[in-house]
């Protein structure tokens, strides 16, 4: 049941996800926002698509989506608790159902803190995680509609997940990130050779996504704070960092 994640980068710094059971081929396409760019993507991977799926409402994650979907024919899955701000849905999704792709299982995780409505999706045998913007690479979502007991929780949802989890956000904020996290966590020496593995990636013209989950619950301060406050007072003083 191996699910192979692709990214595909979208806008400015966007990451849209196409999913592969590669079992089957069955292929899934996660938050086309941009649908030229996800068209392209899609065809160069051989033309099939068999669903779309949606983490959040936000239009630089969805507003490619009727396109690609008249481009298909394909249905779209979303949050129930968000149908009325996304897209049209052909199937609605809550907290612990399953979506099929082929022979892999994508579980359903509620992951408000970004927005109220947002979720995640994980599953296949290497275990995958598609996280939207809750979990980014050494950083978390701003809280734009949730609290940050909301996000809290959803982080420690996602921290329970397996070490080798590949954490597929929706941005590549790494570079930006990484300042902040070592600015919190000065004595962190994981996250100091992390930095420099980031800043080695990215004057390559490198994306650093996907990370693996272990290496956030080393060294992502938000992922490591160890109550609702703190987490509270990081995004904080994240929003106003430069």
């Amino acid at each position: 049941m191996t699910l192979s994640a692709h990214a595909v980068p979208l806008l400015s710094d966007n990451y849209a996800w196409l999913l592969r059971d590669e079992a089957t081929g069955t292929t899934a396409f996660v938050d086309p926002a941009d649908a030229d760019a996800c068209i392209a993507a899609i065809d160069a991977a051989g033309g099939r698509l068999d669903m779309i799926l949606l983490t959040h409402h936000h239009g630089d994650h969805v507003a490619g989506t009727d396109a690609v979907r008249a481009r298909y024919g394909c249905p779209v899955i979303g949050a129930a608790a968000d149908a009325r701000r996304l897209p049209r849905l052909d199937r609605t999704v809550v907290e612990g159902d399953t979506v099929a792709l082929g022979e892999s299982s994508l579980r359903v995780i509620d992951t408000p803190g970004h927005t109220v409505g947002h979720i995640a999706f994980f599953g296949g045998g290497n275990h995958v995680l598609i996280c939207g913007d809750t979990l980014f690479s050494l950083g978390c979502g701003r809280l734009l509609e949730g609290t940050p007991a909301d996000m809290y929780a959803s982080l420690h949802k996602l921290a329970a997940l397996p070490g080798d989890t590949l954490v597929c956000c929706g941005h590549e904020y790494t570079q930006s990130n990484v300042r902040f996290a070592v600015h919190a966590d000065p004595g962190n020496a994981a996250l100091q050779a992390r930095a420099a593995d980031v800043e080695r990636l990215r004057r390559a013209g490198q994306p650093t996504i996907p990370s693996r989950l272990s290496d956030e619950m080393a060294e992502n301060p938000f992922v490591r704070a160890p109550d609702v406050a703190t987490l509270a007072r990081l995004r904080a003083e994240k929003d106003g960092f430069r």
